[in-house]
């Protein structure tokens, strides 16, 4: 544009073309002065957003609060860019040098459909003139955003037997071992516990009503053992983890449970008062998929109580190296489209999946093979 109205300006000296003089100095002043206003605009500006949490549940809202501001100067034609809103965001009207304000806040509502770490850019503002002459962009300043995206979780549907039963007092209906002698910690009191079992010396310490926890109340825990190895799609394993995750809330909610991750010999336990639970949580939003040779695998002298066993791919049978440790047989859990090859009656459902009461070296009994989304094998 200045070089154009420059030319004209040279042909109105040349051919002393008087009309020439105003469209060539308009053209140069406006080609010099566009610039020169769009970036004085986007310097003075500033942005800075502010995420309400650093950790989501899978497609729940996440809000983030973007406040912009704008320098003597205005912001003409100011769109915001923002990898939570998805579309431009346009500013132009709030951040007027005329008619708008000098502060514009933006919410923003985002969701996301899968766990995960995830890197959110900072956001960008763009600045440019009705004309389209210039352009600036301005990018707050600071590093990506660290999100993590925790799989999502629902209530056990129990269809048949209720694998996770619990007596009206909270206590697990399966009796506590005669033999259980060895001490394993202090736990809070839970109605029905026998007086025996009552710590005195910390009521009298005024910590409360506590009971002794006894080694076999742990080795009678439920297990869920995850299974990462997946040779199919993504969408399998993640189907997976979020079939764990729920099964995880139930049983720690019904009395305690363990879990056993990926590539760990020893299980992390989830007690009644859920204190584990946010860190269980956040390790199943970091599974990735295992090697083929990769065989879940608990450390030696671990025994077992309920095993609930979650693989991401149809099993032919469950790792013996886990089932010989169960105290209790099997059940698996498959996905509705692999379902109909198992004969046994349904016994829960959870994340689209069905569960299935097993024997504790039974074969899974798979009529056909179909593209799997997620299986779960369990012992009771």
């Amino acid at each position: 544009m200045a070089l154009g109205g420059i030319a004209l300006t040279l042909v109105a000296f040349l051919f002393d073309a008087a009309p020439l003089f105003v469209p060539g100095i308009a053209f140069t002043l406006l080609g010099l002065a566009a610039p020169a206003w769009i970036s004085l605009a986007a310097g003075g500006a500033t942005i800075h957003r502010t995420l309400l949490t650093d950790r989501v549940v899978e497609e729940e809202p996440l809000e983030a609060s973007i406040e912009v501001s704008r320098g003597p100067w205005g912001l003409p034609g100011a769109e915001l860019l923002d990898p939570l809103a998805g579309a431009p965001v346009p500013l132009h009207n709030w951040l007027s040098l005329i008619s708008g304000g000098r502060t514009a806040n933006i919410r923003v509502v985002a969701r996301f459909s899968r766990r995960g770490h995830v890197m959110v850019e900072q956001p960008t503002l763009v600045v440019r003139d009705a004309l389209e002459l210039a352009r600036s962009e301005r990018r707050s300043a600071g590093n990506p955003a660290q999100l993590l995206v925790l799989p999502r979780t629902e209530r056990v549907r129990w269809v048949g037997q209720d694998l996770g039963r619990t007596d009206p007092n909270g206590a697990q209906t399966a009796a506590e071992p005669v033999a259980a002698s060895e001490l394993d910690g202090l736990r809070p009191y839970r109605p029905g516990t026998p007086a025996s079992r009552i710590h005195w010396p910390a009521l009298a310490r005024g910590a409360g009503l506590l009971e002794r926890r006894m080694r076999a109340d742990r080795d009678s825990f439920p297990l869920v053992v995850l299974d990462a190895r997946c040779s199919g799609e993504p969408e399998h394993l993640d189907a997976a983890v979020r079939a764990a995750a729920s099964l995880v809330l139930e049983l720690a909610q019904r009395g305690g449970c363990g879990l056993l991750l990926p590539g760990e010999r020893r299980a992390v336990e989830v007690e009644r008062d859920l204190s584990a639970w946010p860190g269980v949580h956040a390790r199943l939003a970091l599974v990735e998929a295992a090697e083929e040779g990769q065989v879940p695998r608990l450390a030696p002298g671990s025994r077992l109580g309920r095993l609930f066993y979650v693989a991401a791919q149809p099993l032919d049978r469950l790792p013996p190296a886990l089932v010989s440790g169960a105290q209790m047989a099997g059940v698996l859990v498959l996905p509705r489209p692999l379902a109909t090859g198992v004969s046994q009656p349904t016994s829960f459902e959870v994340m689209g999946c069905r569960g299935f009461i097993l024997g504790g070296r039974q074969r899974v009994p798979m009529r056909e093979r179909r593209r799997p989304e997620a299986a779960i094998g369990v012992s009771r």
